[in-house]
């Protein structure tokens, strides 16, 4: 049974929040507009730059594969540095940096409403 305590605690240590497919896309796009990534570092900047979400890999994937099916992003193999084997890195393509700035903006506008009905 919870107690207040437990209730407390929630509020005070809130559980992750799962992104949905359509908030990934924004929000792999605003990375990808700073620089080229992939994968793994898309998940682990999430969670270090918004501590309360997380990304799962089939959203994640789904929403690369999305982006690369649309003709938004390219993908291509690199060796990172300290890394084992290449990764498949991603990047805009310049024609599509102006939507990728608009849809990245509903992601920092999600983000900045979020933070609001937090301190509410």
């Amino acid at each position: 049974m919870t107690c207040f305590e437990d209730i407390y605690q929630f509020f005070q240590s809130p559980p992750p929040v799962y992104l949905n497919k359509e908030l990934a896309v924004c929000y792999i796009l605003s990375v990808l507009l700073q620089r080229d990534s992939y994968g793994t570092e898309l998940i682990g900047q999430l969670e270090r730059d918004y501590p309360i979400y997380r990304l799962s890999d089939t959203v994640l994937y789904s929403a690369l594969k999305f982006l690369e099916d649309q003709g938004i992003t390219i993908g291509y193999w690199k060796k990172v540095e300290g890394r084992g084997r290449p990764r498949r890195m991603y990047q805009i393509i310049p024609e599509w940096r102006p939507q990728a700035t608009d849809l990245s903006r509903l992601w920092y506008e999600y983000n900045h409403h979020a933070r609001i009905q937090t301190q509410i």
